[in-house]
């Protein structure tokens, strides 16, 4: 098997685990355990929470003691055991423990994967910048082929979607001790302060307002991702309980649906280079911002049947959404800080998005969901998604307006070399 084979089942492993459990969960959660929405938005913030500390743990680990691959399938192994473990929960609050711990496992394999395949793609003398993005678009394949299976096996709303992404991820675990060795690599002869080694050193780009604007606006988009992640599938699934809707495609097979979201994220990163040389970075993520506005905006307005193109329409514009800001972002950080602190900034970058970002659009989203748009008629989806939308809208007003930045076409040449 080649070297870029093994890269690309490995990729696709990754996001499977994901894929199986994050667009259904809360299917299983409101509809068969009937929890609350409160409760439910802190399963969402464990991601953040464990993004914020864990990915910087195991990158100083797989930088001075541990082989990156065996460390990756140690906490796969860990993960998988944990997801399998989750069904056996009987109460909302082990289930947030529970999944913390999975979370806690799982957001460090994403950055280690990216580190192990960067680092045999080198050592076997290929061209990363050409050669890891066919093989990482694999991933997203992964997270779809998950979502179809928990659907199309009718486990969208049971336990058996944890065991699906437990098989995986031990799986996953055990393969990643066949893939190439990625030995640690900390250089004895740098002496590197505590702050350094855990990235707090980046905080100091706060200083600098363009990027500290930058680092607060990233937290705010990072809190729209956990929105449509956490309540996308359920306000499908609901529409089973209006007559008129109760047997439409759309209920059915609602996280098929949702999956057309991470189909367009696959043709909109196709898309970016032209989008960034054409318009700058400001523009290419006020797209994205306007993007979640009409993400927001017409699942509003959308349902099963004659509105179904609304919702199709949202799904399809969710990879403008989600794409343009975090691809924009990183190019930004790379062309704003000098190369000594822009790994640091990058993982700042992560932390702001998929950690803080997250716990804050999970913890306001659910507490807002459950005392104003929830009755004993069930949710008014309508109303949460005009005020979700009408929180993007606002981000979008201020960004165009507060932050300033000059298109400069330099800045992709700069990055794609």
């Amino acid at each position: 098997m080649s070297l870029k084979v093994r890269l690309t089942v490995m990729s696709f492993l990754q996001f499977f685990v994901w894929g199986a459990w994050l667009i259904t969960v809360a299917n299983y959660w409101f509809g068969t355990k009937q929890w609350d929405a409160t409760q439910f938005s802190a399963i969402f913030s464990t991601m953040g929470i464990a993004s914020i500390f864990m990915p910087t743990i195991c990158g100083i680990i797989a930088d001075r003691w541990l082989n990156a691959e065996k460390l990756y399938g140690i906490l796969h192994i860990l993960g998988g055991i944990t997801l399998a473990y989750v069904p056996q929960v009987t109460n909302p609050s082990s289930f947030f423990w529970v999944i913390l711990v999975a979370m806690i496992f799982y957001m460090p394999t994403i950055a280690l994967s990216n580190s192990v395949a960067y680092h045999a793609l080198k050592n076997n003398g290929a061209d990363v910048v050409k050669d890891f993005p066919p093989i990482r678009v694999w991933g997203t394949v992964g997270f779809i082929a998950a979502m179809w299976m928990t659907n199309l096996t009718g486990n969208k709303a049971s336990e058996n979607q944890f065991y699906i992404a437990a098989a995986a991820a031990i799986s996953l675990g055990l393969y990643a001790f066949s893939l190439p060795k990625c030995k640690p690599q900390h250089k004895t002869e740098q002496n590197h302060s505590f702050l350094d080694l855990i990235g707090l050193t980046s905080f100091k780009l706060f200083a600098n307002y363009k990027l500290a604007l930058f680092f607060i606006f990233s937290m705010f988009l990072g809190a729209a991702l956990q929105l449509t992640n956490a309540y996308g599938d359920v306000f499908l699934d609901d529409f089973k309980h209006q007559p008129q809707y109760a047997d439409s495609f759309v209920v059915k097979y609602s996280t098929i649906i949702m999956s057309i979201s991470q189909i367009s994220e696959t043709l909109f990163i196709l898309a970016i280079p032209f989008f960034l040389k054409k318009f700058g970075i400001k523009m290419v993520m006020l797209f994205s911002m306007v993007a979640w506005v009409l993400r927001f905006g017409l699942f509003a307005y959308g349902n099963p049947t004659d509105g179904l193109w609304m919702i199709i329409a949202s799904c399809i514009v969710y990879g403008m959404a989600f794409d343009f800001f975090n691809v924009s972002g990183s190019l930004f950080i790379e062309t704003s800080t000098n190369s000594t602190i822009r790994s640091s900034a990058q993982g700042l970058f992560m932390m702001m998005t998929n950690g803080v970002g997250a716990i804050f659009g999970s913890l306001s989203s659910g507490y807002l969901i459950d005392h104003f748009f929830t009755s004993e008629t069930g949710k008014d989806w309508h109303n949460i998604w005009l005020s979700f939308a009408a929180y993007a809208l606002v981000i979008a007003v201020l960004f165009a307006v507060l932050f300033k930045h000059k298109h400069n076409p330099q800045e992709v040449e700069r990055i794609s070399h």
